[in-house]
């Protein structure tokens, strides 16, 4: 056990972690790297470049005569994919916190590291893309030692390109990180930290062994779950499934059991053995707080269980997806499901439709709401549809975020406007170096799910970064925003808003619809409404044929009596007709801007 090391890899998006992972891969030869970013398989990280699954890798690596065995995670580096890095976290007993060279420490990084600091990790820090020719090595490591305050010589310069300092990384990670700690004799304790679906050999559960050892054949319990299974198969990971006999206390690997049900197995639940089971689970596993909700329905009503097979099965890959069934007027039978961001739902959306072939609508993303009645009764809201009666409101509350942004001095008034704008309150702002600023702000929840992260890149020119944790719930004035079409609202385009900003946002969602619907036969009355109040209205002309083109000279009264039955049949028509709502207009009010 002395000669295994665990440790994750850990960074703000976009500061070369899978590139260093392949070089870490390569020179331990574990694997041929053929192409960049072994570890990220799936098609949509290798076009979007971005790491959207952490991977478990097994190193054999050798230092001074003696072998050793390197358990490495790559994690990703969005916000929305913390809870990813969170469990990569728990696995581990030390971790690589990879600094960009010209791009310095940014907020995700920050995070990421307060992450590690609670489950008392190692940490190595390490300055990569040193070759670049915009480099700052020194201003870097000044912001590192500042936030880390480790010593100048402990911080490893490096670059994933080249495989600068990728010798000295390996020597750091088996001399600086501890082996893992355990009683090899104590009954088996292993913490699942991640499983995937296999469509052969059902659900394969990735754990790591605290106490004990697991053999293959052998009888296991999930404690949380109480599932009891057969050990089929046990093994290390390798870029493929590696069997191996037994597995020792501190190891990685995985198990194949035939589990054939998702919910069978829970992310952070703890293995033991039926013979000799432990006395309590592993415990500092908390479940995932979704932040944004929206509706995916299906867009054929047949395909409802299609849809709920395919949620299932991502929510294995992806244990921060959850789901409830919920049916709409205008869309039928679908799920609410919760995301951890924007990112994050439009990735989900992309693999229902690449993964399982699942053509879907989503609806606009909202958050949940806390709603106190006269008599002081709480119901929690996650969809304006679910809103009590204006009358028996006694007041809301909603979800209220600590916000970080660390951005370069010179676009401190452009950010200050957006985030007052989104109803942000200045908390605290700190010089992180001279010419970098670290804002606190706190805001609701809800202002930042749909466009914020894009206009605090554009204003910042890419510059800013941000991150953000839930605080608390507060009382706030809003109110439910619906959009009628020819009297009839559609509850998929309904949206609580604040008070002040319900006005413009009403005009604009009006004049959006405008342009989107397609024109019908009769004209369609396009109305935003607070209650019984309409606040907006934009229509959309009808398409007339004209009836009075075979009238040539005669009486008027030939004319006007063709005009009178045109508009008889149009009042009919306009009684009986519905207005089809295209996909385009719910991703139209995402941007309305």
């Amino acid at each position: 056990m002395k000669n295994i090391r665990n440790f994750c890899i850990i960074a703000h998006i976009d500061h070369g972690k899978s590139t260093l992972a392949d070089r870490l891969l390569e020179r331990t030869r574990t694997i041929q790297v053929t192409e960049g970013q072994m570890l990220d398989d799936m098609d949509l990280e290798r076009e979007r470049g971005i790491t959207i699954k952490s991977h478990a890798i097994q190193m054999e690596y050798e230092l001074d005569g003696e072998k050793y065995t390197l358990n490495l995670i790559d994690t990703p580096g969005h916000v929305d994919f913390s809870y990813e890095v969170s469990r990569s976290i728990a696995a581990c007993e030390g971790c690589l916190l990879v600094v960009d060279s010209t791009q310095g420490v940014q907020a995700q990084t920050i995070s990421n590291l307060y992450m590690a600091i609670e489950h008392d990790l190692e940490i190595i820090p390490v300055l990569n893309k040193c070759d670049m020719v915009n480099s700052m090595p020194e201003v870097v490591e000044d912001e590192i030692i500042d936030l880390l305050g480790c010593k100048r010589e402990e911080i490893i310069r490096a670059s994933g390109r080249t495989g600068q300092g990728v010798d000295e990384i390996l020597r750091a990670v088996v001399e600086r990180i501890p082996a893992p700690t355990g009683d090899e004799n104590a009954p088996l304790q292993a913490l699942i930290f991640d499983s995937v679906f296999n469509s052969f050999r059902g659900i394969i559960a990735y754990f790591k062994i605290v106490n004990g050892s697991i053999r293959k054949g052998e009888d296991v319990l999930f404690v949380n779950t109480k599932k009891k299974y057969s050990a089929d198969e046990v093994g290390v990971l390798k870029m493929d499934l590696s069997p191996r006999d037994v597995l020792h206390c501190g190891d990685v690997g995985y198990i194949v059991s035939g589990i054939k049900t998702a919910t069978e197995v829970k992310v952070g639940d703890t293995i033991t053995a039926v013979a000799r089971p432990c006395e309590k689970a592993i415990d500092g596993f908390e479940e995932v707080k979704p932040m944004v909700f929206a509706g995916v329905y299906p867009v054929e009503t047949e395909d409802f269980e299609n849809l709920r097979a395919s949620l299932e099965k991502l929510q294995l890959n992806d244990a921060s997806l959850t789901f409830s069934p919920e049916s709409s007027v205008a869309l039928g039978f679908g799920f609410r499901c919760g995301f951890l961001g924007l990112l994050h739902m439009e990735i989900v959306q992309e693999r229902l439709d690449r993964e399982f072939n699942m053509n879907v609508i989503t609806t606009v993303p909202n958050v949940s709401y806390h709603v106190f009645d006269k008599h002081g009764v709480m119901k929690e809201v996650h969809n304006p549809a679910g809103m009590p009666d204006a009358t028996e409101i006694d007041h809301i509350e909603e979800p209220y975020i600590r916000a970080s942004i660390i951005t370069r001095t010179d676009y401190i008034g452009s950010i200050m406007t957006l985030c007052l704008g989104k109803r942000g309150e200045l908390v605290k702002q700190e010089y992180v170096s001279g010419d970098r600023v670290e804002l606190y702000y706190d805001m609701p929840l809800a202002e930042i799910v749909i466009d914020f992260y894009d206009k605090l890149k554009s204003i910042s020119k890419g510059y800013a970064s941000f991150d953000y944790h839930p605080i608390e719930f507060r009382p706030s004035k809003l109110v439910k925003l619906d959009i009628l079409l020819n009297g009839e609202p559609v509850d998929a385009l309904s949206t609580l808003t604040h008070v002040d900003n319900s006005v413009t946002f009403g005009r604009r969602m009006c004049e959006k619809l405008k342009e989107l619907l397609p024109r019908q036969q009769f004209d369609i009355a396009i109305q935003a409404a607070i209650g019984a109040k309409i606040i907006a209205r934009e229509t959309v002309k009808q398409v007339r044929k004209d009836v009075t083109a075979k009238c040539y000279g005669g009486d008027i009264s030939r004319k006007r009596k063709l005009l009178e039955k045109q508009k008889r049949g149009k009042k009919r028509m306009k009684e009986i007709g519905n207005v089809q709502v295209p996909q385009k207009a719910f991703l139209a009010v995402l941007k309305l801007d």
